[in-house]
């Protein structure tokens, strides 16, 4: 068979003109040998702080023996992470989202100025994982994935736990429902491995999802870290990307418009996290496919939820691979025919034929097809008059009682003055808190709001309060959450105009997101607001506050 792969290490590797180039490789230590080989740059996202990552060096060393072993020569260069549990509750959480623009560029430039032939991307968190996807398909070299895999749950008083459980702990411990001793207990058990945090949240809603786009083998979302098999998978990635090189297929060949169809779809019947709402639009940006968050509902509207993964349920990823994980639960939406299975995918085969055969092994953890949760999925994008552009909740998290709402606003310009107001018995049942200027202007970086949804689900009041922001939210946020509210406050969006004690009203049913106010009185207000002074003047935040779209667009950057 014909070799079609195309060797642009040729460039620095062949020819008396690139023995300059040749001296330098030589002194990393490589051979006249290993240098008529493909050079295949192996992204590698280890870090000594992020639990996801911990354990990357080992993946990393696992994928490159996987590329010598079918005829390539790996060199490993990194990425960086940040990670938002850490990050959470002050300045860092700024620099959360950033980092996804920041982690595609650096990717480009690294890959790109030294004539990588190849490449597999090892990421695990939040902004990691989309941040080395769309880099993937703006470099569009043959390309794998393969994940440092998910924590397995803890255990607390004889219940599954995870991070999540965590932050809403130290609510419960204001309310007085926990005592020292038990929050310590708690903290000692919940992240009771490396890996990315245990429920579907962020990093596991994009790691599953990128066995969807078709860049990772099977299990890639789902072997749990400190498993074997996530070694050999490792293995398998470095192999297959040797026949990706040979047959030239590249990122883009895969990551389709059809491909990302398919990724909103599972996204749903999966329940992943409302963060999935931003990086999917950044992924199709970088196809050149233009799309809007309210291209989901439509695919919502047909697409049953099958998986009640923590936050909303008590399952863990551990348990969804087990069950047969994400090939399995696209082998039940393909009973009603609701994925494009021509898709290639990194196998070299189309994602129908990899999930031939795929059983699902455990109906309580993923739902049969016709049996699911709910039959519409695990997202929704509200718009109305005080979200234009729409706003994104995860309904599958959302109690029943709160799926129609109204109530007085209550409004908060930080996460911190909110989580204060909690904390302090300042919310009353039935309040709609808003939290605003948190946008990616805003903030800038639009923060995540997690510290606030787990005080409200701390103190018992998940029931009853709605909370509404122009920020995001962790994929462990759970109750009627409801973020990017587009536009933002920071442009003058509907959401600045709302004053205490505005009726706001939400019905994630009918995709609906209200200010009960007049449109005269909206007026009155549009033409009194001022644009306010950036709340960061120098460094990366500044440049990225002047380039950053709104949310609804994936939070993109643009020059203007």
């Amino acid at each position: 068979m014909q070799n079609k792969g195309v060797k642009k290490s040729d460039s620095i590797t062949k020819g008396i003109g690139t023995s300059p180039q040749r001296s330098l490789l030589k002194a990393v230590g490589l051979t006249d040998e290993e240098m008529k080989r493909p050079l295949v740059g192996i992204v590698s996202s280890h870090n000594e702080i992020v639990p996801g990552h911990v354990n990357i060096d080992k993946i990393a060393e696992a994928v490159k023996m996987g590329v010598a072993m079918n005829g390539g020569t790996p060199l490993s260069f990194p990425a960086i992470a940040v990670c938002d549990g850490l990050a959470m509750g002050h300045i860092g959480m700024k620099y959360s989202l950033i980092t996804r623009d920041l982690i595609c560029d650096s990717t480009e430039a690294m890959a790109i100025a030294h004539a990588f032939d190849a490449l597999v991307m090892i990421p695990n968190c939040d902004k990691n994982v989309p941040g080395l996807l769309m880099a993937a398909a703006r470099i569009n070299v043959p390309t794998i994935f393969v994940s440092g895999g998910p924590m397995l749950a803890g255990r607390f008083q004889g219940k599954k736990t995870s991070l999540s459980s965590m932050f809403e702990a130290v609510g419960a411990h204001a309310a007085g429902k926990l005592t020292d001793e038990e929050v310590l207990e708690l903290e000692n058990t919940a992240c009771p491995t490396c890996g990315s945090c245990s429920g579907m949240y962020t990093a596991n809603s994009m790691n599953c999802l990128t066995e969807v786009l078709g860049m990772g083998l099977k299990g890639n979302g789902t072997i749990p870290a400190v498993y074997m098999s996530r070694i050999q998978l490792a293995k398998q990635a470095g192999m297959q990307v040797m026949e990706l090189w040979r047959e030239n297929i590249c990122p883009r060949d895969i990551m389709t418009e059809k491909a990302i169809w398919n990724a909103l779809t599972v996204d749903m019947a999966l329940g992943c996290s409302t963060n999935s709402m931003l990086h999917i639009p950044a992924i199709a940006h970088e196809i050149g496919m233009a799309l809007d968050i309210r291209d989901a509902n439509p695919i919502s509207e047909k697409t049953p939820n099958l998986c009640h993964l923590a936050p909303a349920g008590h399952n863990y990823i551990e348990e969804l691979d087990v069950a047969g994980g994400v090939h399995a639960v696209m082998a039940e939406l393909d009973k009603k025919d609701l994925l494009y299975t021509e898709c290639l995918t990194v196998t070299g085969k189309t994602l129908g034929e990899n999930i031939l055969g795929s059983v699902n092994q455990d109906p309580e953890i993923i739902r049969p097809i016709d049996n699911p949760y709910s039959k519409t999925g695990g997202i929704a994008v509200l718009t109305g008059n005080l979200a234009p552009h729409g706003s994104v909740v995860k309904r599958s998290a959302v109690v029943p009682e709160m799926m129609v709402h109204q109530g007085p606003a209550r409004i908060f310009e930080s996460d911190e003055a909110c989580t204060e107001a909690i904390k302090a018995g300042n919310i009353n049942p039935g309040d709609v808190i808003v939290i605003r200027y948190e946008g990616p202007k805003g903030g800038p970086g639009m923060r995540e709001m997690l510290n606030p949804t787990s005080a409200i689900a701390g103190y018992g009041l998940g029931e009853s309060v709605a909370l509404i922001t122009d920020g995001r939210f962790s994929g462990a946020s759970r109750g009627a959450s409801i973020g990017h509210i587009s536009p933002e406050a920071a442009v003058g969006g509907p959401i600045a105009l709302v004053e205490e004690g505005d009726i706001i009203k939400i019905n994630i049913p009918e995709y609906k997101l209200e200010l009960d106010v007049s449109e005269a009185e909206l007026e009155k207000r549009r033409k009194a607001w001022r644009p306010r002074q950036p709340k960061v003047t120098t460094g990366y935040l500044a440049r990225y506050e002047k380039m950053v779209t709104s949310g609804n667009r994936g939070a993109i950057l643009e020059i203007e």
